[in-house]
């Protein structure tokens, strides 16, 4: 008679490399003239004890964005500011913009005066409630615009939406750079993320969000799903990861989100974790890469 002994999985330990947050938000309700829940030391702190040392800040308005990009603060934490051009001023601008030309003169204003942490590197977080809007006047403007500048452009959007903002570029989406925000909101199906990623070569999907990226394994923990883990290994370049804060209460949370992030990254081949982690980012806007 033969017994077979029955163990649990096992797992790698956490990467415990660098993170690059890709989508983070620092809104005037966070920081408020600087008396706000969240000012600057206290994001700084939650960035350092997340472990991430580089984000890409979007926020409604820019001023929150400047505000990191100018903090003494920030150069002593050892945190990088990629800056990106929010398209809302309020939250008006959320349903609109995309035919809004006082948008692409802010946009434009903003591009040439840049931050103290350098050029403007991207333009986005921009919503798309409704796809056909990604052929709005100052929409199609816009891609154009981020093409031209070589600008990166971050969008929630659903996977139609991609098909028409990159058909909006001059280059018809070959040479396009784009953070699909959540890899598409709603989930889009594992299989058009796949075909998406194969079309467009420059197209790079953030995980936030992202419905059914992971699976609970049998100890409870939140592993990557099988065939999320398969298309982070088909695409080991294309993908980004971010906070997404929003709203407030996701800075109470940012140290666990990125905990979570260095779980499902260290059952990955090392490589392909540290390219997830910052390798991807940095190679996007030229920061140091991680060996």
């Amino acid at each position: 008679m033969f017994f077979v002994a029955i163990t649990a999985p096992v797992h790698a330990a956490d990467y415990t490399g660098p993170l690059l947050d890709a989508h983070l938000h620092y809104n005037q309700e966070a920081w408020d003239g600087q008396a706000g829940p969240h000012p600057v030391a206290d994001v700084l702190a939650r960035m350092q004890q997340g472990g991430v040392r580089a984000i890409v800040s979007n926020s409604r308005p820019n001023d929150g964005t400047k505000l990191l990009a100018s903090s003494a603060q920030r150069r002593q934490a050892g945190v990088t500011v990629v800056p990106f051009i929010r398209l809302y001023r309020n939250r008006a601008d959320y349903d609109n913009w995309f035919r809004d030309e006082t948008i692409f003169d802010m946009v434009q204003a903003e591009f040439a005066k840049g931050t103290a942490a350098g050029p403007f590197k991207g333009i986005g977080e921009f919503h798309l409630y409704d796809s056909a809007n990604a052929n709005g006047p100052v929409a199609k403007k816009l891609m154009a615009f981020a093409e031209e500048k070589n600008l990166t452009v971050l969008a929630h959007v659903d996977d139609a939406a991609i098909d028409l903002l990159m058909a909006n570029t001059p280059s018809q989406g070959q040479k396009a750079k784009l953070i699909w925000a959540h890899t598409g909101i709603g989930g889009a199906p594992v299989a058009r993320v796949d075909a998406l990623l194969g079309k467009y070569p420059l197209l790079m999907g953030e995980l936030s969000y992202r419905p059914g990226l992971t699976c609970a394994d049998a100890q409870g923990q939140e592993r990557l799903c099988p065939e999320w883990r398969a298309l982070l290994l088909k695409y080991p370049t294309r993908f980004l990861i971010g906070s997404d804060t929003w709203v407030n209460q996701r800075w109470l949370y940012y140290a666990d989100l990125m905990k979570a992030y260095r779980a499902w990254l260290g059952d990955l081949p090392p490589e392909v974790a540290r390219n997830i982690a910052w390798n991807n980012g940095a190679r996007l806007f030229d920061l140091p890469l991680v060996p």
